[in-house]
């Protein structure tokens, strides 16, 4: 008669919960259809940890890394040693990525193949750098201080502080005078294109905190306002060809906040940014 009523039979009413929606799809141990979407999520999780493991998820800094060198080839012409510069310039950023996360975490030994293989790489293409331009030794103690602030900062797992981020824009911007000497130039011949550079990232620090981090903050909102018309006013000042990118920055900064973006829309208008800046140094130079 149970058959004749539709009704289940006990043991199936007993199997149910086991994988009905119901149960919060959760299913008892030992039972295979937990463990299969189990494995495949974790095949799927896989090289992502392994690309994290060797490839930082932070998408602006090679924003901050290409454009400033890119805007050095663009004022000073390409010569062979930027080729290698090129090779220690993005290694140390990741040897100092890793070091940092090491200090950060205080678990050296995790990221030590890290900081080995990157280390080995930028002294490599350094040393091949310096043999061709050895003036650029000079350069060293100034980012070893950019260093040793990053690490303090990382040292308090305070590495998202404000001045840590722009302590890390400065470091980002001297490779302007480096590529610069490469060409056979004089250092202090950057200097436009590195206030430039350097007020385009500076706003981009804030501009991103009062997006996603510190968006609730009307502090911040001010001065990174503030600073974004002083910024306007200063590049346009310097050439009127910079007057253009600097007034969508300011627009921007106002009113793409207000909109509450996602990290990754925020991303592809940074994209369009710091093109848009390669383009104004490249009219400029």
């Amino acid at each position: 008669m149970a058959r004749n009523t539709g009704s289940p039979a006990p043991d199936a009413r007993r199997r149910a919960p086991s994988h009905s929606p119901s149960a919060g799809g959760t299913s008892t141990p030992g039972t295979s259809r937990h463990r299969a979407p189990s494995r495949g999520a974790a095949s799927r999780k896989a090289p992502s940890r392994r690309r994290r493991r060797w490839i930082p998820p932070q998408h602006g800094a090679w924003a901050m890394l290409l454009v400033p060198y890119l805007a050095g080839l663009l004022a000073f012409g390409f010569s062979w040693p930027d080729l290698p510069l090129l090779v220690a310039w993005i290694a140390g950023y990741l040897l100092s990525y890793y070091a940092l996360l090491a200090v950060k975490t205080r678990r050296l030994g995790k990221f030590r193949p890290q900081v080995l293989a990157y280390g080995g790489t930028a002294l490599a293409a350094g040393a091949t750098v310096l043999l061709a331009r050895p003036q650029l030794l000079a350069f060293a103690p100034v980012f070893a201080v950019a260093l040793l602030v990053n690490g303090l900062f990382a040292a308090r797992r305070d590495d998202r502080a404000l001045l840590n981020g722009l302590v890390s824009v400065a470091a980002a911007t001297l490779i302007l005078p480096v590529v610069a000497v490469v060409a056979g130039e004089s250092p202090w011949s950057t200097g436009e294109v590195a206030v430039v550079t350097f007020l385009y990232f500076a706003g981009t620090v804030l501009f991103v905190k009062t997006c996603i981090r510190e968006r609730d903050n009307t502090k911040l909102f001010a001065v990174s306002t503030g600073f974004h018309a002083g910024a306007a006013v200063l590049a346009a000042w310097l050439s009127p060809v910079y007057a253009v990118p600097f007034a969508w920055y300011l627009a921007r900064a106002v009113v793409l906040r207000r909109r509450r973006y996602s990290a990754k829309q925020i991303g592809f208008v940074e994209v369009a940014s710091s093109v848009l800046l390669l383009v104004a140094v490249a009219i400029a130079a």
